[in-house]
């Protein structure tokens, strides 16, 4: 018979340490089915579903594991006064500087989930984090040189893109610091256990955040790659000429695609029959909603959560990407 002070300490090691490594070798199978597989199959439309779905992860998961390490960083090493002193106490004015935050820290929207959760774990009022969140991913250097470079000789995309999807952030955050409510966003609570250290407490966050998003970024990737493979392309491409059709059609491409913020600049440019201001809308779109986070913030968050938050920064997407697109491109 197992003491009941033994108890809690067998079951922290077991998942801790265990369901990690599973998730890894589940990934690394994932990877090698790719290139050992896929060669083999004779359905085009099943090597697509296999090269989208796998792409997705390995694109991600890096990230992941960058915003994951980070996330169990600040709750184990940063103290919780620290965020009191370098943001304003009022949350209407943490919002901005949050969102203007974002623009420091190189990373996905993968990355940025576990850092806003982990955010709002030390203390961080929630409409703080969450205008981070959207920021991240879609101002930081890496993506706003990756979309100068992917529009070369075009800077007003790339101004374009970081005034649209900063307001977005900041907007989000002040609506949700107005009409959010408590019991739909949950505080992430993070307690060491007694006589843990702080590298024990970092090694446990990691574990069990990584174990966590992980599996809800397989989801995303499963979704992802099986509405590439159902919905033609040759729809898509007839409806560009329309103005403000096109503009919808690629904001609703992008939360299919889910494309990692470093690299869509890259598919926006190549959808040459769309007008620029539908481009912006699919590069604003993209970092904050598609299927992927969809899963992520659910499971991170909570489902209340996910079916207030995604549709509010979705629609605040759109219409600041038609602004802003009309104002400078």
């Amino acid at each position: 018979m197992i003491a009941a002070t033994d108890r809690p300490a067998r079951e922290r090691s077991s998942p801790a340490f265990g369901l990690p490594w599973a998730f890894l070798v589940l990934v690394g199978l994932l990877v090698a089915g790719r290139f050992l597989l896929a060669p083999h199959l004779s359905d085009p439309a099943l090597q697509t579903w296999a090269t989208v779905f796998v792409a997705v992860c390995v694109q991600a998961i890096p990230f992941l594991v960058f915003g994951v390490a980070l996330s169990a960083a600040i709750t184990a090493f940063v103290p919780a006064s620290f965020w009191t002193r370098a943001l304003p106490r009022r949350p209407y004015a943490a919002v901005p500087v949050a969102g203007i935050a974002g623009a420091v820290l190189p990373g996905c929207e993968c990355a940025s989930v576990p850092v806003a959760s982990g955010l709002m774990a030390r203390g961080v009022a929630a409409p703080a984090a969450l205008a981070f969140l959207l920021a991240s991913p879609a101002i930081n250097p890496v993506v706003l040189v990756a979309t100068a470079v992917a529009f070369p000789g075009d800077p007003s995309m790339v101004v374009a893109r970081f005034a649209a999807s900063l307001a977005v952030a900041v907007l989000a955050g002040w609506i949700w610091a107005r009409l959010g409510r408590a019991a739909w966003l949950p505080v992430p609570r993070r307690h060491a256990e007694p006589g843990q250290g702080r590298w024990g407490a970092f090694l446990d966050a990691m574990c069990h955040d990584l174990l966590h998003a992980g599996g809800y970024l397989v989801i995303g990737a499963l979704a992802a790659a099986t509405l590439n493979v159902v919905i033609p392309r040759e729809w898509l491409t007839a409806l560009g000429g329309v103005p403000v059709v096109s503009v919808l059609v690629l904001a609703f491409l992008a939360v299919l695609l889910s494309i990692c913020s470093e690299a869509d600049a890259f598919v926006a440019a190549s959808l040459t029959t769309f007008s620029p201001t539908a481009k912006l809308a699919f590069l604003v779109v993209g970092p904050i909603v598609d299927l992927k986070l969809i899963a992520l913030h659910a499971g991170t968050f909570g489902r209340a959560f996910a079916w207030r938050f995604l549709p509010l920064t979705l629609a605040l997407a759109i219409i600041v990407s038609f602004v802003t697109g009309w104002a400078l491109l």
